[in-house]
């Protein structure tokens, strides 16, 4: 199969390119897998000071694979969702997602775990797992520890699409700039952290993700197996059938 990830290191930089247009991104498991492995893999590259996610298509990331969810277990593919999260949150490095479009779902979790996101202003979200008889349980992690409550209520009970200036408000996204603008401000951003050292890096990222570490380490295997669980309810296969019917 081809590879739906790629990894490229130049000038510090280990640019981890999410490329599976095909499915908008969807976090299937082999474009999980190769996201964890290059992400190990910039982790230990000493070349690399900082790591970029980004997207090589219009989309982010649609959110989970609905055609492999609606056919088979999704335990270990939840588990898989929670180790990506710590991965991101725990690693010694800066990680900066760039968002140039949509994020929807199970890609809010990148997005959380980042410590850096920079998103172009057109760029929208959407937490619609309750549209499917499911919840954002994996991704809850992360994003519980970011927003404010009353919006993450808001948006987890409603599904509604919202707006970059709506995810800086509330604790999501760094900063939102105009779209043509975005790789400049990717670029200021890394000339800032190229001025960083390693041991800095390491332990001030202890420091800003203690609690959000702990949370993962205590609640990781509960909401992975709870969403596994609704994952295959007879509800929700029902409603992404339907979904991906309505897609065809």
């Amino acid at each position: 199969m081809s590879e739906l990830v790629h990894l490229d290191v130049a000038d510090g930089v280990a640019t981890i390119t999410l490329d599976s247009e095909h499915n908008r991104n969807a976090l299937s498991r082999q474009l999980v897998t190769e996201l964890r492995e290059h992400l190990a893999s910039a982790e230990g590259d000493t070349d690399a000071k900082v790591v970029v996610i980004r997207s090589a298509h219009r989309v982010f990331c649609s959110g989970a694979d609905l055609s492999e969810a609606s056919s088979g277990s999704m335990e270990e593919g939840t588990r898989a969702i929670v180790d990506l999260q710590r991965r991101i949150v725990t690693s010694v490095k800066p990680v900066v997602v760039v968002l140039g479009g949509p994020v929807r779902a199970g890609g809010l979790g990148i997005v959380g775990a980042a410590d850096i996101v920079l998103a172009g202003e057109s760029v929208t979200f959407a937490l619609t797992e309750v549209r499917i008889a499911v919840a954002a349980a994996t991704i809850s992690l992360s994003l519980l520890e970011r927003l404010a409550p009353r919006f993450a209520a808001d948006v987890f009970l409603t599904g509604r699409t919202f707006t970059a200036a709506e995810a800086v408000g509330a604790g999501l996204v760094t900063r939102a700039v105009p779209d043509g603008d975005l790789e400049s401000a990717l670029a200021g951003v890394l000339a800032d952290l190229a001025q960083g050292h390693a041991q800095g890096f390491r332990e001030t990222k202890v420091l800003l993700n203690h609690d959000l570490v702990a949370r993962i380490d205590a609640l990781g295997d509960q909401v992975a197996e709870q969403s596994a669980r609704l994952f295959g309810s007879d509800e929700a296969r029902e409603a992404m059938l339907a979904f991906l019917s309505r897609k065809r």
